[in-house]
This record gives C-alpha cells, structure tokens and sequence, in this order.
C-alpha cells in the first residue's frame, strides 16, 4: 500500500519563522534555521519551506544567536539544505523558469508555485517539461466567498474566479505533479481540516493532493486520510509547540493503523 506522508509547514516572514493565522495575522517564532534541523532529526517525510515575505527585505536582527544574518531568501535556501535529511520543497516569489533553476541548485527537491500560475497558465506546463513533473508543485489557496469555494492569489489577498474543482483539473492537465492545498479559512483555526474541500479537490484529480489548514490536534491528521483521498497531510502551528511532534504524530497515525512510514528519531 502507497505510504502517506506528514508533512510539516514553515513560512519565512521577512527572515523570521513565523506562525500564521487566517493569512493575515503572524507571530514570531524565530530562527528560520534551527526548526528545520529538529523537524528533520524527528525524521519528517519532507518539509515545505514558503517565503511570504512581500518585499525582498530578510533581517532577524540577531547576531547574537551564531547564526549567519542572511539578507537573501535563496541564501537561506541554502542554509536550510545543508541541515536536512529530507527532501524539500521551496516556494515563495517564484516567477521564471531560472527562478526554480536556482531553489534546485541551491538544494530543493520541490518547487511550490501559486500566483505566477494564474499570470500564466502556460508557465506549469513549460516548467513541467524543464524540470520533470515531479519536482512541480502548484499551491493552491481557497477561501468560503458568500458560500462558495473561491482560489485566492496573491497571499489569499485576491479572488481569481476559479473554483477549486476547475483550477485543480487545469493544474493537472499543464502538468503539475502534486497540489498544495491550503484552506485559508482554517487557517492558524485548530478546528481540524476543511474535509468538504480535500474532497472536492482530491476526488477530481489523479495527481496527489497534500491537505493543509486548521490542524489542532493528531486526530486531525487521521480524519483526513480515513476520510479522503489526499495522499499527504500537512500543517505548520502544531510543530512548533510540541518537543519531537513528527515523531509523536507519525507513532499515533501508525499504530492506529494509517499507512504511514513507521515513526523514528534520527540521533544524530
């Protein structure tokens, strides 16, 4: 049977790590590099790595902590390689086929694209060929409008019209390889997943859908692979606060029964 994976989130915020609720309001977490180090000894399955920074500005003003204050995103990227034991997937201000280039070899397994696509659908297409459909990941953000289901631009801050059902059929078809799947409404909430809308998206494509948004306890991770089709599940808050989360979330998927990789800790 094909492992499902547990992926944890972390959103880099003008060079903080940052939490994030609803899109819009962020707590500091800290160093950008240090959780990416524990995350990987708890033996994560991958890690998602999203710059929502609006301007090219990245600073944490902490020298003090003996690590290097880096002025760039991608020398962050690099920083960030050198201390995994897992693959990667990087996104944030991806606009050109160079830009992805660049996160590949500076060393990103992955690339998560989202606002450049709805510029340019032909852009999916044309990295897919570039770089093989593996490595191409479209994120793909919903908010409830008046009701409905609506995929956002722009950090969730634009509606772009297209229902999620017609936007993940359109990413599949440009040659996407997987779709990141964030609800912005449970967003940073801990009431559990938008189980309606991983449906809607997973019954509808062929490709793996990763589910984010609104995870607040471990039962929330298994109610969306017992209810589902998402082939991984993903959140961001819940590791941070917890010591060895991915491990603990990883042993209480596996023994209760969910086709996980079994839970270890690497002792490095």
């Amino acid at each position: 049977m094909k492992k499902k994976r547990l992926i944890p989130i972390l959103l880099l915020k003008n060079g903080w790590l940052v939490q994030s609720r609803g899109f819009k309001r962020f707590q500091n977490l800290g160093n950008p590099i240090t959780s990416v180090k524990r995350l990987s000894e708890w033996a994560s399955d991958e890690l998602i790595y999203l710059n929502i920074s609006r301007e090219e500005h990245y600073d944490i003003r902490r020298e003090d902590q003996g690590y290097p204050n880096r002025k760039t995103f991608l020398e962050i990227i690099e920083d960030v390689a050198k201390v995994t034991f897992m693959p990667i997937t990087v996104g944030g201000r991806i606009r050109t086929l160079k830009d992805i280039e660049t996160r590949l070899l500076l060393g990103a397994d992955k690339v998560s694209i989202n606002s450049k696509c709805f510029e340019d659908k032909k852009f999916i297409l044309e990295a897919a060929k570039e770089f093989g459909s593996q490595c191409i990941v479209v994120s793909m953000d919903v908010k409830l409008i008046e009701g409905s289901y609506v995929v956002m631009s722009d950090c969730g801050s634009n509606a772009t019209g297209y229902h999620p059902k017609e936007w993940a059929q359109i990413i599949e078809s440009q040659g996407a390889g997987e779709i990141l799947l964030n609800s912005i409404d449970r967003d940073g909430m801990k009431g559990g997943y938008d189980i309606e809308l991983i449906s809607l998206v997973a019954d509808s494509v062929e490709i793996p859908v990763i589910a984010c948004g609104g995870v607040g306890e471990w039962e929330h991770f298994a109610e969306a692979l017992s209810k589902t089709k998402a082939d991984a599940v993903a959140a961001a808050n819940i590791f941070h606060y917890i010591d060895q989360s991915v491990y603990l979330a990883k042993k209480y998927l596996h023994d209760g029964g969910f086709p996980v990789r079994p839970p270890d800790l690497l002792l490095i």
